[in-house]
């Protein structure tokens, strides 16, 4: 008797083993667009991939305020993004947290300009306006030493008072070189 009862918890074990192996095989699928490169920096502006072929990016702590300040502009095929954002309560190191930020209107701020040529000489128009909550960074390593930081952004730029916007959807930067300045 007790050689049945020991079959039946074998038996049991395996059926749930096999029913975890199972389990573990059904995968949702889940679609994503996504831009991918080799570039430094690059994404999906209206659907179309975009990669910076000029690019600035600064980390700058101010001793007064006790912040740290992330700044990066780049430019290529008549586009230009840029992006800023703010850590508080921060200390004088060249690295920054990773951690995700969102567009507030003040202190985070991220904006898309085009540019015409006219009469020989640029100029660059801002196109609408990144409400706040309509974008987001997020950075995912950082090399303090190397001075290279990664992340991934997205925002919308709206055009108050008509229907049009644009989206800067799936923007990476990948070991992004930057400057690091204490004030």
């Amino acid at each position: 008797m007790q050689n049945i009862s020991n079959m039946n918890k074998l038996s049991l074990i395996v059926a749930l083993l096999l029913a975890v192996l199972l389990l573990q095989k059904c995968k949702k699928d889940t679609f994503t667009e996504t831009a991918t490169s080799d570039n430094t920096l690059f994404a999906l502006v209206n659907d179309s991939t975009w990669n910076a072929d000029t690019i600035n990016a600064s980390l700058t702590y101010t001793a007064a305020t006790h912040t740290k300040v992330f700044t990066c502009t780049g430019i290529a095929d008549n586009k230009e993004v840029n992006i800023q954002v703010t850590q508080t309560d921060a200390v004088n190191t060249a690295g920054i947290p990773l951690l995700t930020y969102n567009s507030n209107g003040g202190s985070n701020n991220f904006s898309y300009y085009t540019s015409e040529l006219t009469g020989g000489k640029v100029t660059w128009y801002e196109q609408g306006t990144v409400a706040a909550g309509s974008g987001t960074l997020t950075f995912t390593a950082v090399d303090s030493v190397k001075h290279q930081v990664s992340g991934i952004f997205s925002f919308i730029s709206e055009i108050p008072a008509t229907v049009t916007d644009f989206q800067v959807q799936a923007g990476a930067f990948n070991n992004l070189p930057y400057t690091f300045v204490s004030q």
